[in-house]
């Protein structure tokens, strides 16, 4: 029998961070993670013939904006 915390982990897997530790890479990362997560989810609906394309394409690019803007707001990639 699994527990919750067994079905979480399967589910949502995280994986230790090993670039540059620092706070706006760990958030952006964690954003990221999040992001491959529900892309997944997307592909695999779509694959499966329960989301249409235009609306799993619709759903990812939002998704790729809502990353887009987090990297901008964290400043990730500029010099300080």
């Amino acid at each position: 029998m699994t527990t919750n915390k067994e079905t979480q982990d399967f589910i949502y897997p995280r994986h230790s961070y090993r670039g540059k530790i620092k706070p706006e890479n760990l958030v952006f990362n964690s954003n990221l993670q999040e992001f491959a997560q529900k892309i997944n989810y997307i592909c695999n609906l779509e694959t499966g013939g329960k989301l249409p394309p235009e609306t799993a394409y619709k759903q990812i690019k939002s998704l790729w904006k809502e990353l887009k803007r987090s990297k901008k707001e964290l400043r990730i990639g500029r010099d300080r």
